[in-house]
């Protein structure tokens, strides 16, 4: 099996990415502990609340059927 190279450039730059964001994640912690702390749980708790409320105004119709061939005219 054959990787493309900019398959490999692609694998290698998201390589990178979580490698610097996780050394910066690391020294921001060792440094100021309580303040990375608390920002992160700050985060995560506005992600955990816009998930509820995104699920809260989600939209379901039961009846809508995206298939042309299958739409009937009334």
């Amino acid at each position: 099996m054959t990787v493309k190279s900019s398959e490999r450039r692609s694998i290698a730059a998201f390589i990178a990415i979580l490698t610097v964001s996780s050394a910066t994640m690391l020294w921001l912690f060792w440094k100021h502990p309580l303040a990375t702390a608390g920002v992160t749980f700050a985060i995560l708790t506005v992600l955990g609340i816009l998930a509820v409320l995104s699920r809260s105004i989600e939209v379901e119709k039961p009846d809508l059927d995206l298939d042309p061939g299958k739409q009937r005219l009334y």
